[in-house]
């Protein structure tokens, strides 16, 4: 059990030392995590070390018991070994591949940082959890289980009971210009969205029929747009685009290079922790308030509250809900409208369920006073308040973290926004936008492929993530120190962390693009194999199209090579061996995927 309050403790893990050793790709972050929150290293160069196919991080001191992490790449049995394999067998290439019809390997290390960041978050659950009045435990994951995460939506929706409400096929922006300026677009609205297209004279069936697959995008991770709007968009120069996303209430965002960001980089850290004044008032839930009972996750006995929408913010509390806390989800009157977002399982959005699943719902209309008061009344007898909402309207409605404060001094308040209010200017801050104006579009793909923001949610996902490891470091340090705390992550921190490789290679003048060619699968006769990324070349002087996948598999593995079959259809994923038992069904019949970590 950890020692009483640490008055002088700033950040949540002042006072404990670490070390880590694994696959740099895993342990890097976790070392850089660590560190940000306050852990200490004997180490003089980074903590990572090593090639083991396991990361092991130990967290020592601050009066708790030794916290133990295991993350590897997958069960040996599997045969994947790499962040390639991983990629390959949970559907993570074929959904990133569906812009182009065909599977394809993301460039920068998805699996490993997702991996990581949840090594973190067991390591801060863990002691939350001894700060409640548990016992030590060792936290075991690994990217298999990431990958699978971060696909759920789609393995969802691949499960439900009907088809999806747009076309999967091949196509999606990034658009050009006529003077040869890459750009994404976006609005939320039909009507901004036909009023850009109007303004650049587009013809009216295409910007007519090009709306559902472009608003689906985020669902589909494609969007067959007809080429009609391609070429209305090369037709006009980029000051001409940006007046007509003026004047539409669409917003453009040009596509930004990896060197760009890395020389406005800032290096501050993906989250920002601010400890609340003072000390938590008698009486206030919090530290010694909700003790943790026998047995149970880390997190029992505590309440979240979430007002999130779409993926960031359910995604955060999801996770804090699988590690043992009541999740209420605030909702408006009617309840969340994306319920009804197709396809369905038992007539509920497969999507939702796969980020919703397990928690009650409690319908609050945020626009009338007395349903405030209500809102605040129920954050007076919670742990965490969570929200994504748009910036400054926490303020506005008088539910922000100092307002909450008042009825709760020991609230965790945590706010998973679009760019922390980190860059002047920016657009608006949803995933595709945030990876075109930070370079994830360049690191994305390797030398020599035209940069293009990947379809897949890839920082809605990785957000949410952070979001969640950063309420836990926010509950640490409120079981430290007794004093509420205000949590900010965003998904500019999400993107800066997935690149931080390619941005070092940026800033010190080397090339931060992986090379030509780098995780593109081999085609086989009836498939895809995706060699492990330290035997890609030798693989590659192999032909194996005449050869079922299986047989071509075992001619690599005959040659000493790795390499893994490509999941292409995700519904296969149930009766995949590679993830035998891993993946159910929930109470609607919806595909769920494990739980990311164990805890023994």
């Amino acid at each position: 059990m950890a020692s009483p309050a640490t008055t002088r403790t700033v950040r949540p893990l002042d006072t404990l030392r670490f070390d880590t050793s694994g696959p740099p790709q895993i342990t890097g972050v976790v070392a850089d995590h660590l560190r940000l929150l306050g852990a200490r290293t004997d180490r003089g160069g980074p903590a990572g070390h090593g090639q083991a196919p396991a990361a092991g991080t130990t967290l020592t001191g601050g009066g708790f018991e030794p916290a133990h992490a295991t993350a590897g790449w997958a069960d040996p049995a599997s045969g994947l070994v790499d962040e390639a394999t991983v990629q390959a067998a949970t559907g993570m290439m074929a959904v990133h591949g569906r812009r182009d019809g065909t599977p394809r390997g993301l460039a920068v290390d998805y699996a490993a940082t997702a991996t990581a960041v949840l090594t973190v978050q067991g390591l801060l659950a863990n002691l939350v959890g001894q700060a409640r009045g548990g016992a030590a435990a060792r936290v075991t994951t690994g990217a298999d289980r990431a990958g699978l995460l971060a696909v759920s939506q789609y393995l969802a929706a691949a499960g439900a009971d009907e088809g999806e409400a747009a076309d999967i096929a091949p196509g999606g922006p990034p658009f050009t210009s006529a003077d040869g300026i890459l750009f994404e677009l976006e609005t939320l609205d039909p009507g901004a969205w036909a009023a850009f297209w109007k303004a650049l004279e587009a013809p009216g069936e295409a910007l007519r029929t090009g709306w559902r697959p472009f608003q689906f995008r985020y669902a589909t991770a494609c969007a067959p747009l007809p080429a009609a709007l391609h070429a209305t968009a090369r037709s006009h120069d980029w000051d001409r685009i940006r007046r007509a996303a003026a004047v539409s209430g669409a917003e453009v965002c040009a596509l930004r290079s990896l060197a760009d960001r890395a020389a406005e980089h800032d290096g501050a850290a993906p989250w920002f922790l601010t400890p609340a004044p003072g000390r938590a008032a008698p009486g206030a839930p919090g530290p010694g308030r909700t003790p943790l009972p026998t047995a149970a996750r880390p997190l029992a006995g505590l309440t979240v509250l979430e007002a999130g929408r779409r993926i960031q913010a359910p995604l955060a509390a999801h996770l804090l809900g699988l590690l043992g806390a009541d999740v209420i989800r605030i909702e408006p009157p009617g309840g969340d409208p994306l319920r009804g977002m197709p396809p369905a399982c038992s007539g509920i959005s497969a999507r939702w369920l796969a980020l919703n699943r397990g928690k009650r719902a409690v319908e609050v209309d945020i626009k009338a006073e007395a349903d405030r008061d209500r809102l605040r009344e129920m954050a007076a007898h919670a742990d965490v308040f969570l929200h994504n909402w748009a910036p400054g309207k926490a303020a506005a409605l008088g539910l922000d973290a100092d307002d909450l404060a008042r009825v709760n001094p020991a609230l965790v308040h945590a706010y998973t926004s679009g760019w922390a209010g980190r860059l002047d200017g920016a657009p608006m801050g949803t995933d595709f936008m945030v990876q075109a104006r930070t370079g994830v579009g360049e690191a994305a793909r390797p030398e020599g492929e035209i940069p293009a923001p990947s379809l897949m949610t890839l920082l809605d996902v990785l957000g949410g993530l952070l979001g969640a490891e950063a309420v836990l470091a926010g509950l640490l340090l409120r079981e430290r120190t007794g004093r509420g705390v205000r949590v900010d992550s965003s998904l500019l921190g999400a993107a800066d962390t997935l690149t931080g490789p390619a941005l070092r290679r940026a800033a010190r003048g080397a090339n931060p693009r992986r090379p030509a060619g780098f995780r593109h699968p081999l085609a086989t006769a009836d498939g895809w194999i995706a060699p492990a990324d330290a035997d890609a070349r030798a693989a590659a002087g192999h032909d194996l199209r005449g050869l079922p996948t299986g047989e071509a598999l075992s001619r690599l593995r005959a040659h000493g090579l790795a390499a893994a079959a490509v999941t292409t259809e995700l519904s296969d994923l149930h009766h995949d061996p590679r993830f035998a038992g891993s993946i159910g069904r929930d109470a609607h019949g919806a595909p769920a995927v494990p739980d990311p970590w164990s805890f023994v």
